[in-house]
């Protein structure tokens, strides 16, 4: 039987953690709340929010050390605490709360997998970041030999954790900063382990406190294409005869 939680990396977004919480507690599954080195005012909400709520769990990190290691993190003490899927969702509130309940009815039917939220964006969207998505997805459907993945960066996504904290003890090489939600979903698919997507909406406050930095995090992800680039050159013949049966099945059905 499935054992479902959360797990909430925060950092510099303290002040919205309160109402992404008190969303998820009807749901009364543990709540893992990773501090990742957070100061002043954001430290405090952070602590306020772990006295407030019992079914929270607090991970705190000294220092910030990116959301890769924050969800790492969670996923270690998710495995510690015998859950064995979680829901990692982003602290800053931007993300459909309501879809909670379908991407968990979804890990119901399909255990092994990973479900990946693709966004369904209002009009408050950056156009910049629009465009720079578009090439991020482009080339994850390239690094896995597969148009399995919808979206590479959302933060919004099911994650078995037995396969997760499988490839931690393995593999030392994911990504801790920017580029860390397309490293992960890539050696996951890498894996074989299935992705499906579903949608979620994201809005942008116009006072939303965000941690990307257009040219230093869009270099950051270069980077990390590059390393999965390399990595699928020597995995191309696995991926590529894996491709060949899932169109054949699918043919089949």
């Amino acid at each position: 039987m499935n054992r479902f939680g959360f797990v909430i990396p925060v950092y510099r977004h303290g002040s919205t953690l309160d109402y992404v919480i008190s969303s998820l507690e009807k749901f009364n599954y543990p709540i893992i709340v990773v501090d990742d080195g957070n100061t002043g005012d954001d430290k405090i909400f952070i602590q306020k929010a772990a006295e407030k709520f019992p079914l929270v769990n607090l991970v705190v990190h000294k220092k910030n050390g990116g959301k890769g290691r924050s969800v790492n993190d969670g996923i270690k003490k998710a495995h510690e605490l015998g859950l064995t899927h979680v829901l990692q969702i982003d602290s800053d509130g931007q993300h459909d709360i309501s879809r909670c309940k379908v991407f968990f009815e979804e890990s119901e039917k399909n255990p092994g997998a990973v479900i990946c939220g693709y966004p369904e964006y209002d009009e408050s969207v950056p156009k910049a970041r629009l465009n720079g998505r578009k090439i991020a997805n482009a080339w994850i459907h390239i690094v896995t030999v597969s148009n399995e993945i919808r979206d590479a960066l959302i933060g919004f996504r099911v994650y078995p954790v037995e396969p997760y904290y499988n490839l931690l003890k393995h593999h030392a090489v994911i990504d801790s900063h920017m580029g860390y939600d397309t490293d992960i979903l890539v050696h996951l698919s890498w894996k074989n382990i299935p992705i499906i997507s579903h949608p979620v909406k994201i809005s942008y406050p116009k006072d939303g406190v965000s941690n990307f930095r257009m040219v230093r995090d869009n270099i950051h992800i270069s980077l990390t294409f590059t390393r999965l680039c390399v990595g699928m050159i020597f995995r191309f013949p696995v991926l590529f005869f894996r491709m060949i049966r899932r169109n054949i099945s699918g043919a089949s059905r």
